[in-house]
């Protein structure tokens, strides 16, 4: 087993699968690689099913609606950054030269992305039982938390009772960017407040990044006022 094997916790017979879930597309741009964004594709929905099956099994009393907020808060990409941070993908991603010069190794965008080709690359060299328990191995924690409550913060409604409260004005949201293919969209999105940018926040649809933009701006004004 390689020390990066060891770190992500799983063997593979095929290391090529592990080797492109690691490759960002600007480094496969630049020495004529596939890059891993067939893979993210294919992680995504693996994680989903994944994650839906597990809280389908273990909250039997939850309706459709809270299973779907509970998913949301462990699939969504800020959530996936920070759990691949803690087994170190993101300083194995093999990014380009200038992606990597403008900061793309700290891209919760990229680091998620290669997260879920990850699990794509288990999927395929391990099947659906080595894919489930290396999702659930190392998504446990994120998903209990989301089950405790602990996990699922709505930032757009605790931004807009506090505005509400301390009469701040009008908060509205805007989209200000969208790129990308059919299956790999990502959506940029700013807070507006009285016509002053306060946050931005990038996600896999609208709904995800108006909830990272609206996480930046209560953290603004927080530091402006810290009694709010």
């Amino acid at each position: 087993m390689t020390e990066n094997e060891e770190k992500i916790g799983y063997k593979f017979k095929n290391m090529a699968f592990f080797e492109k879930a690691l490759t960002h597309s600007s480094y496969a741009n630049e020495h004529n690689l596939q890059s891993n964004e067939r893979l993210e594709f294919l992680g995504d929905s693996v994680l989903s099913i994944a994650v839906s099956d597990y809280l389908y099994r273990h909250m039997r009393k939850i309706n459709e609606g809270d299973l779907s907020k509970l998913r949301a808060g462990v699939v969504c990409e800020q959530s996936l950054a920070a759990a691949a941070k803690r087994i170190s993908l993101d300083k194995m991603i093999k990014l380009g030269r200038g992606e990597e010069l403008t900061g793309g190794r700290t891209r919760p965008s990229i680091i998620s992305d290669a997260y879920e080709a990850v699990i794509a690359a288990v999927y395929l060299d391990g099947g659906m039982d080595a894919a489930f328990k290396w999702v659930i191995d190392h998504l446990r924690g994120d998903i209990e938390k989301a089950i405790s409550g602990r996990g699922l913060t709505d930032y757009k409604t605790e931004l807009q009772e506090l505005v509400q409260k301390n009469y701040l004005g009008d908060i509205r949201y805007i989209l200000i960017g969208e790129e990308g293919r059919a299956h790999l969209k990502k959506f940029t999105v700013k807070a507006v407040l009285n016509n002053e940018d306060i946050g931005r926040g990038e996600g896999k649809n609208k709904k995800e990044a108006e909830q990272h933009a609206a996480k930046t701006a209560l953290e603004a004004l927080r530091k402006r006022n810290e009694n709010l």
